[in-house]
């Protein structure tokens, strides 16, 4: 069996990885796990400790491209979700993939411009 290095090895993150990842405050995070009752991370210990795993990073991945690069409301979020998961998360996938993109072309045009 061959190893398998593509593979991420960390299970769980903090709330402050998490939130630098996403570029947000670790309030809007624990805001957004009121408002969006699927996003519950796992807590640990006695001080209740956040330890988000792949699929809530996902979650919070697909809240962020409507809320925060689409522009709606949490309300409005809320709704998407609820009436479309499947396509609003396959929207929120297409429309990372079109933002690298973008930042490949700029890139490259940069180069472009230098020489």
């Amino acid at each position: 069996m061959a190893l398998n290095l593509n593979k991420n090895l960390k299970t769980y993150y903090s709330i402050r990885e998490v939130a630098s990842m996403f570029g947000l405050n670790e309030s809007t995070l624990r805001y957004w796990e009121t408002e969006f009752t699927y996003l519950k991370p796992k807590t640990s210990g006695p001080s209740k400790v956040r330890q988000y795993t792949e699929k809530d990073i996902e979650q919070i991945k697909l809240i962020y491209n409507l809320v925060k690069v689409r522009g709606f409301k949490l309300a409005a979020a809320k709704k998407i979700i609820n009436a479309n998961r499947t396509g609003a998360d396959r929207k929120a996938e297409v429309l990372t993939r079109l933002i690298g993109v973008r930042e490949e072309l700029q890139a490259l045009k940069q180069q472009m411009d230098y020489l």
